[in-house]
């Protein structure tokens, strides 16, 4: 449903909300590093998501990405809009052009109310509401340090 752009985007922001605030910030190179993701996609995202006033860089040698107390405020589905846009969330499940309640695909009466619920989800809460339900319930954004 998601692209893997949006995905990276999505751990990114958590990722700084959790370790970065406006007096520490956290370069592209140690972000990619503990996310394990292609640092030069990586700062492209970035790059998009701070032209989009999604997160908040400095330069210089104390320099890096955080997020402050705006981009805290934004919610999940501001980056989703940043980087895929909505068109990933009126697809069809099975990827037919007219699906719809008036003219479901098989599995529209289950994917439907799956995708609102998710929706709902992203549009509601903010990243450092999920943020803090990381950090208090031990899930993880990367699986770095993690045997698999």
């Amino acid at each position: 449903m998601l692209s893997k752009a949006c995905k990276y985007a999505i751990r990114s922001m958590l990722y700084l909300a959790i370790h970065a605030d406006g007096t520490k910030k956290i370069g592209v190179n140690k972000i990619a590093d503990d996310l394990k993701t292609p640092q030069p996609f990586l700062a492209k995202l970035l790059q998009q998501l701070q032209r989009d006033k999604l997160v908040s860089s400095m330069k210089g040698p104390k320099g890096g990405f955080f997020l402050d107390e705006k981009n805290k405020e934004n919610s999940v589905w501001d980056i989703v809009m940043s980087i895929d846009g909505a068109a990933k969330f009126d697809q069809c499940f099975l990827g037919l052009s007219k699906c719809s309640d008036e003219n479901p695909c098989p599995v529209h009466s289950i994917a439907f109310p799956f995708k609102q619920r998710i929706l709902e989800d992203f549009r509601d809460k903010t990243i450092v509401q999920w943020a803090g339900e990381i950090k208090n319930s031990g899930k993880v954004i990367s699986l770095k340090d993690i045997e698999v």
